[in-house]
């Protein structure tokens, strides 16, 4: 191999490499992006848990004595009548009323959907781990290829 030859192949694999990293850098962007969707989805499951359990929690018949969360750890104690409906933030800024028993079924379908979702993102990020990992191992190859010595 002239040396003409094993400079294109080096050049050849150096572009290989450098494409192979750049794919690589958009992978971990899009797993990122996955992480970060992942967190909120586990923060809205906790979320909407808490909520079912409230929702469970409220009485129909009798008054009940409650604390209102109103920020950073402040609260406001206030007596909650008898609950028969809630008001219940169906998108777009409508709000509409619904029984009790209607918002905890909405509130757990909404569990379901998170679910989905969260099963969803795990696979891709999966898929993603896999597809870094074979890139990692192809980089590796073509840098020991393009350190090997020339064949004479």
């Amino acid at each position: 191999m002239t040396s003409r030859e094993n400079s294109k192949e080096q050049i050849s694999s150096e572009q290989k490499i450098s494409e192979m990293l750049q794919q690589s850098k958009i992978l971990e962007a899009y797993m990122n992006d996955i992480l970060t969707k992942e967190a909120t989805v586990t923060r809205l499951i906790t979320e909407a848990h808490l909520a079912s359990e409230a929702i469970q929690e409220l009485s129909s018949t009798t008054q009940d004595e409650s604390l209102v969360p109103i920020g950073i750890g402040v609260y406001l104690k206030v007596t909650v009548p008898q609950v028969t409906s809630l008001l219940v933030n169906v998108g777009s800024g409508v709000t509409i009323e619904k029984s009790k028993e209607n918002a905890k079924n909405y509130v757990e379908l909404r569990i379901k959907e998170f679910e989905l979702a969260l099963k969803q993102l795990q696979s891709q990020k999966e898929q993603i781990a896999m597809r870094m990992n074979q890139l990692q191992n192809e980089v590796n190859v073509e840098m020991q290829k393009s350190q090997r010595p020339p064949n004479s």
